[in-house]
């Protein structure tokens, strides 16, 4: 007989453990954007800022790290000011596409 896994044993999934290098970081973020949801996309840029280190980014982008948990924990929907600056400290650039109709 198989034991049966209840989903609150299961741990917790932290992304910030695979966001190691510049690549996985351009990847996530690439695959978070093509899902059109903005409060995903705070919560993305919330996990590389973990991984890279929330006071060094609060200090890169002009934010207070209090702020800056709060603007980028899943469901916000920070302004673009925010996500701008945020951008900037990891140092990645949104850039619009054509969408193929």
């Amino acid at each position: 007989m198989t034991k049966k896994i209840r989903i609150d044993d299961l741990p917790d999934f932290d992304a910030t453990e695979y966001l190691d290098s510049e690549q996985a970081i351009i990847q996530y973020l690439t695959v978070v954007l093509e899902e059109n949801d903005a409060s995903l996309l705070a919560a993305a840029l919330g996990d590389i800022a973990r991984a890279r280190g929330m006071s060094e980014i609060a200090r890169q982008s002009g934010l207070t790290r209090d702020a800056l948990y709060k603007a980028l924990r899943p469901n916000a929907i920070p302004c673009f000011d925010t996500i701008s600056r945020v951008c900037a400290a990891i140092g990645v650039r949104l850039e619009a596409q054509a969408v193929l109709m």
